[in-house]
């Protein structure tokens, strides 16, 4: 298969391409994604082929404003309303009780549905022209690093689907938060580009789901995308570092190997001789961690590098998904050496 490389100007070409069944790669404010029409099990199902994704890790179906939630969704409480109006378009995923028009091959069986409205005017000119729901995970090979810019998808995807529309780098660069309205407190499934404490401003208590922090149990099924599986790693593994930010580094400097690479804050890039470095930013600047996490984890493929350790920002605001992503990337596989504000 060729995949056509489109521009922002294309946007009637992509509509066409999902309105007929194809793939597309779609520009977003948190990450570039692989997008179908969220109406078309068939087109929904070369999604999970060409991702090599797990068949019972749902989607989120993307849609232009809030008012297209009645077409796919039923019993919804007052609080997505609210929420909507407040953070969409933007980097907030609501679960709610979906209609039967939506396929299970979205929903992997559940009885619920992901939905939100990203903040990236290509990509919503793009669902409007098409007229469907897009349903859209991350738009890399499952397991790897999400992609944040139109280079990055093409490497995972160029050949498996039918065009990548570049929108830019994303602004964002970690995946929505989901949050579960469906059940009697909201329930935070995966952190994301809007912080916890956004949502507890406007819903009150959250609960945090065990999957945030740790691996889900054997046999349990994930209520959403990014709970369940190993996510966002490279092909060298990861163990990450948590605690003060100057114990952290300390400790990566006297466990350092052979052929090792470190993602670290910027104020500490310097202390690792002899290592592959990449920096993912102050540490005092969350927005540029959740921007550059990912482009750091994809970075070491083309290294040589046999193990990387990586700091790991507090779990504050947007530092609970740039910690999330890290863990995942790395199996769980932690180092802790006490909480820190590093």
């Amino acid at each position: 298969m060729k995949t056509q490389h489109l521009t922002e100007k294309d946007i009637e070409t992509a509509a066409a391409i999902l309105r007929e069944g194809g793939l597309v790669g779609i520009p977003t404010e948190t990450v570039y994604g692989l997008g179908a029409s969220g109406l078309n099990p068939d087109a929904v199902r070369r999604i999970f082929e060409a991702k090599g994704r797990p068949q019972d890790n749902p989607l989120i179906l993307h849609i232009p404003d809030e008012t297209w939630l009645e077409r796919y969704c039923r019993n919804i409480p007052p609080a997505a309303y609210t929420l909507a109006e407040k953070f969409w378009p933007g980097p907030l995923t609501m679960i709610l009780r979906r209609r039967e028009n939506v396929p299970n091959a979205v929903t992997a069986g559940l009885d619920t549905v992901g939905v939100r409205c990203p903040d990236h005017p290509v990509t919503l000119a793009i669902i409007r022209a098409a007229g469907v729901p897009v349903a859209a995970p991350s738009g890399n090979l499952s397991g790897r690093p999400s992609p944040t810019c139109a280079a990055h998808m093409a490497e995972d995807m160029d050949g498996r689907i039918d065009a990548i529309v570049d929108g830019g780098p994303c602004g964002v660069g970690v995946e929505s938060t989901i949050v579960d309205l469906t059940t009697s407190i909201p329930r935070l499934l995966r952190p994301g580009g809007l912080p916890l404490e956004s949502l507890e401003e406007v819903l009150g208590e959250v609960a945090v789901d065990k999957a945030v922090t740790a691996p889900l149990a054997a046999g349990e099924k994930p209520r959403a995308p990014g709970m369940k599986y190993r996510h966002y790693a490279p092909r060298a593994p990861v163990t990450v570092v948590t605690g003060e930010a100057r114990r952290t580094a300390g400790y990566i400097r006297r466990h350092l190997g052979e052929h090792t690479g470190v993602i670290c804050f910027e104020e500490y890039r310097d202390q690792f001789p002899g290592c592959v470095v990449r920096s993912m930013g102050s540490s005092r600047d969350q927005g540029e961690q959740a921007r550059r996490v990912f482009d750091a984890l994809r970075f070491f493929d083309g290294t040589g590098v046999e193990a990387i350790f990586a700091q790991c920002p507090g779990e504050g605001g947007l530092g609970l998904a740039v910690a999330n992503r890290l863990k995942k990337a790395a199996g769980f596989q932690i180092v802790g050496l006490g909480e820190g504000k590093g």
